[in-house]
């Protein structure tokens, strides 16, 4: 799976070219790892117990694919996705999800549902054009192997100690909480009723773009200390992907 483009550069007039893929190799989920110490790290300031400093391994590493942007013209990694296959997920005995929530009312769609994490961008690379060609790597993977379900964290930062997670929560559920039988449950929950939700919460970005392409939010946020975030669980069935949003997740094959 690969993918070239050329897209316009928020700074001035010059084209950047992208290529998005699956890691192949050692060295290249290196670079992957690299960028996510960066991000998460050095920028947001997680414990990550990895046995590298300067690289974000964890167990899950070696049961995953990993997706890769690249700046062609830079030659730098700058945008990644983890993935994780049901098959694996299988082998391993465990979602990385599994950590942070009861998963028991998805198992019916365990083995054709995929789980994507540790999802992250180089800051002078967050734009939506970014975004959007590692979702269309994203949907060519989904494609390509007949899965039905995207799964996965979506993470609210807590450095105001939880009251925008709190408002996130309470705004986002109205409209977007996923049907009781895919209802799943916090293993360490945000204290929500200590929280004073923020009357005009700010939705992180990657969450907005979840929600409009068609994701249900499954239940109310975990607190992860480690990352000092509360995360949604997110889960996107592919049949339910919004017509906008289909060239990003489908290569353009929306009608």
């Amino acid at each position: 799976m690969m993918m070239d483009a050329g897209l316009q550069a928020a700074e001035g007039r010059k084209k950047r070219h992208f290529r998005v893929t699956l890691a192949e190799g050692r060295d290249e989920i290196r670079e992957a790892q690299r960028l996510r110490w960066q991000v998460f790290a050095e920028e947001m300031g997680a414990r990550l117990a990895s046995p590298e400093p300067g690289l974000d391994i964890d167990l899950y590493d070696r049961w995953c694919e990993h997706l890769i942007a690249r700046d062609l013209d830079s030659g730098e990694v700058v945008g990644t996705y983890r993935i994780l296959g049901p098959e694996a997920a299988k082998q391993l005995g465990n979602f990385y999800s599994d950590q942070e929530f009861d998963l028991t009312r998805l198992g019916h769609i365990r083995e054709r549902m995929v789980e994507i994490g540790r999802s992250c961008v180089h800051p002078d690379y967050r734009n939506g054009a970014t975004i959007a060609l590692l979702w269309s790597g994203l949907g060519d993977y989904m494609r390509e192997h007949g899965y039905d379900y995207l799964m996965g964290c979506a993470s609210i930062t807590m450095q105001d100690g939880g009251h925008n997670a709190a408002g996130v929560w309470h705004a986002i559920r109205r409209q977007h909480l996923a049907p009781v039988e895919w209802r799943v449950f916090p293993r360490c929950p945000l204290p929500l009723d200590a929280l004073t939700s923020e009357a005009t919460p700010i939705v992180p970005p990657l969450i907005k773009g979840y929600l409009r392409a068609g994701a249900y939010v499954c239940g109310e946020p975990a607190w992860d200390p480690d990352f000092n975030t509360a995360d949604l669980l997110i889960l996107l069935p592919m049949l339910k992907v919004s017509p906008a949003y289909a060239r990003h997740f489908l290569s353009g094959q929306a009608d």
